[in-house]
């Protein structure tokens, strides 16, 4: 489960912006998480709660907002929504896509106090 090592590389980053940005506690976390990232947001939040214990984080919400995997197609030269890589044009059928959604994984917002 490599979502654990990915929690635990988000709390370091909220602990290090913690001493950056001089704030004590931080009440909610919002992940943008994209569909093509290889990462279950359900075992993210699982492993969110054991590695925030003892941090800034420990006891906040956390918001997963879900991007959609999306491409450009060199056939018909519009963005399209895909389910995954590989996928052909749902609109001209053709297999010359470019992905240009979907593999984000990064912290959109903290709230502090």
């Amino acid at each position: 489960m490599h979502e654990l090592s990915l929690c635990q590389s988000i709390v370091e980053l909220i602990e290090e912006q913690s001493s950056v940005q001089a704030f004590e506690k931080v009440t909610r976390v919002c992940l943008e998480i994209g569909a093509l990232s290889c990462v279950e947001p359900e075992a993210l939040a699982f492993g969110f709660d054991l590695s925030t214990r003892g941090s800034v984080a420990e006891g906040a919400t956390l918001d997963i907002v879900n991007i959609p995997a999306t491409a450009w197609c060199f056939g018909c030269n519009r963005t399209v929504d895909i389910a995954q890589r590989g996928d052909d044009c749902p609109l001209c059928s053709s297999a010359r896509l470019h992905v240009t959604g979907g593999e984000e994984l990064r912290v959109k917002e903290l709230e502090v106090v």
